[in-house]
């Protein structure tokens, strides 16, 4: 019997050791859509939205009925995912503001605990937390061309942390090749928008999109199961934002910053398989939950909580609510909200400024909607338009889902207002948040939409304001 050489020996032994050390460690992914409000998914009830995959996540792990992001703005939003901490704390809260270098990043806590860390699609985090990836690839338009390839071109001999990030369903609508493209007759509009076939027409692409992104979920989990590694996967599937549509999208209102959240992780949730949860959940607690499981120790920069706990029992809470908050985003803005099981309260800093909705939510039927309340025809449940915002909005969510009723100014609610501006005072001060003195200004006119700065793009307006504001 022949020896196999020394060095051969030593290289079988390390590769072994290494293999040893790796299989135990849980692998990371996850799965992010593009402007997508919790309740089109058929898991949440939607009966017409083809979206088989995220159904079957849904039966194999657990659906989350009250997570809720921090800011429904696709870069601060996914920004405060990838830190831990909430927008005006990551010194990017305004949309396209890149991430600071120096920031702590969950892709950079595993790349330092050993992990292949790689973000593939939709990038929009900036230049400087780069090195944090050791891969990174692009893909239009779905944003999830590379998605296969990263997951089979990774090293074996490493645990991997993956942020799969689709542009699907922000507009324009690019949707092909889906098993089953919606038509007009399967659209559900909301009630605070108007039912016209142009929006139907408009929604029906929306939808096709929101196919695409669960069909390649699909193929990501044939590829897991394929290599095997399914079992010890953790998958997140969620949103950054809500619907391209006004009083979703850059809202405060839960069809703004509730995300559809699915948690599949074999080891912790199998035992409620198929379950729900209505814990609140903020996406602050992604990052240290991500860490608990790992076994990595969480920085102090993070301002959220472990949800394993819910992972592990659905009916368990880890918090009795959620704060989110809205900065500039092509419009200036600053507003603050408290979420809980209950009530939702919104803050508006600035009531002096008409209200509009994103730039790219005026194609979801806004004009028409403008049209009417300045003629004075707007039917009952559009009192989110207006020349002014309130400066407060109180919800009671249990009676009025959808919030279509302010209750600020009702006496019967006063004590409930009075405990929610508590709460909210004491997270203000808790994350060192200030009203801005200068706020970033409107990059678009808010009476027809077109461009303040012909030649400037919008991506770059919040960034070049603060240039200039540093030079003055």
């Amino acid at each position: 019997m022949k020896r196999l050489p020394t060095l051969l020996v030593y290289i079988v032994i390390q590769s072994l050791l290494t293999l040893a050390a790796t299989a135990g460690r849980p692998n990371f992914i996850i799965v992010i859509g593009d402007d997508i409000s919790q309740e089109d998914f058929g898991c949440y009830g939607h009966p017409y939205i083809h979206t088989p995959n995220v159904d079957k996540l849904a039966g194999d792990g657990i659906r989350f009925d009250a997570a809720f992001l921090t800011a429904s703005s696709c870069s601060p939003s996914r920004n405060s995912i990838l830190s831990g901490m909430y927008p005006h704390n990551t010194r990017a809260q305004h949309l396209h503001l890149p991430l600071p270098g120096d920031t702590i990043t969950i892709a950079k806590l595993f790349q330092q605990a050993g992990y292949h860390t790689v973000s593939a699609g939709k990038y929009h985090s900036g230049d400087f937390i780069k090195p944090h990836f050791d891969t990174i690839v692009g893909g239009k338009p779905s944003g999830s061309e590379y998605w296969l390839e990263v997951l089979q071109d990774r090293p074996k001999d490493k645990p991997f942390f993956m942020w799969l990030a689709s542009s699907d369903a922000h507009r324009g609508w690019s949707a092909q090749d889906i098993p089953h493209p919606h038509t007009a007759d399967d659209v559900l509009i909301p009630p605070f928008l108007l039912d016209t076939p142009a929006a139907r027409e408009d929604f029906a692409q929306y939808y096709n999109e929101i196919s695409r992104l669960d069909s390649n979920l699909g193929r990501i989990r044939e590829e897991l199961d394929r290599q095997g590694v399914a079992d010890n996967t953790m998958i997140i599937f969620m949103a950054d934002n809500g619907r391209p549509y006004p009083r979703c999208k850059n809202s405060n209102y839960d069809s703004g910053m509730k995300t559809p959240f699915v948690v599949y992780f074999p080891p912790i949730t199998d035992a409620n398989r198929g379950k729900s949860s209505a814990s609140l959940v903020s996406a602050v607690d992604i990052a240290p939950t991500l860490m608990d499981i790992a076994g990595i120790a969480s920085p102090d920069t993070f301002q959220g909580v472990s949800f394993r706990p819910v992972m592990e029992d659905p009916r368990t809470i880890v918090r009795d609510r959620v704060f989110s908050e809205k900065n500039w985003h092509d419009f200036a803005a600053h507003e603050r909200s408290v979420r809980t099981g209950d009530y939702l309260y919104i803050r508006n800093s600035f009531p002096q400024w008409e209200l509009v909705p994103a730039a790219d939510c005026w194609q979801g039927g806004y004009p028409e909607i403008l049209e009417l309340f300045n003629a004075g025809n707007l039917p009952q449940g559009f009192d989110w338009v207006g020349d002014r915002r309130p400066a407060e909005l109180l919800f009671e969510v249990r009676k009025d889902p959808l919030q279509m009723k302010n209750l600020s100014d009702n006496p019967e609610y006063a004590n409930i207002l009075d405990s929610m501006r508590a709460k909210l005072d004491q997270w203000i001060e808790e994350t060192d948040d200030v009203v801005p003195e200068n706020p970033v200004p409107d990059f678009f006119s808010r009476k027809d939409n077109k461009k303040l700065y012909p030649d400037k793009q919008p991506g770059n307006h919040a960034a070049l304001f603060f240039e200039d504001a540093a030079k003055k």
